[in-house]
This record gives structure tokens, sequence and C-alpha cells, in this order.
């Protein structure tokens, strides 16, 4: 395979798949672009699954779309909605 080490969750470049994400970061992307529009982290949870009622499984959600937005996966909206870039 190469000793090249990747980090966890990869910068978006032009010649990096979303396939190198961890699969739980590959359904959060997937599932924000599926929605009609931007969501918010709660919304995220639904469609995910995730018990969002419950701030505890919340708010890792939270920080994996800030993680995916910081990374250049996501863009987040001033008014807190996440959103795909393209």
């Amino acid at each position: 395979m190469g000793g090249r080490a990747v980090m966890l969750i990869p910068h978006r470049t032009s010649d990096v798949e979303e396939n190198v994400l961890p699969p739980d970061y590959q359904r959060i992307l997937a599932a924000v672009r599926q929605a009609a529009g931007p969501v918010m982290a709660r919304q995220a949870g639904e469609m995910l699954g995730v018990d969002v009622n419950i701030r505890s499984k919340l708010e890792p959600l939270r920080g994996k779309l800030v993680r995916l937005v910081d990374r250049g996966w996501l863009r987040k909206l001033p008014d807190g909605r996440f959103t795909t870039r393209l």
C-alpha cells in the first residue's frame, strides 16, 4: 500500500476524492448533499438517524460538520447552516 501517512480528515483538493474520508464522514457529506438546501446540525442528525434530542449525541455530529468545513468539504453559512460547496 505504500508508506504514505494520510490525515484522518484530509483537506479537500482537486486530487482528493471523498472516498478517502472515514465512512461516518462520507455519510454526513452525503446527507448534507441530499438535503433540499442548507441544514442545521440537528437536521443533519435527523437525516442520519442520530437522537438529536440528546445533546451528547448531537454535539459530536456538530464537531464533525465543523471539521468538514475546516477541511473544505462543506461550507458553513453565516446563519450556522451547513451546505456542500458545489
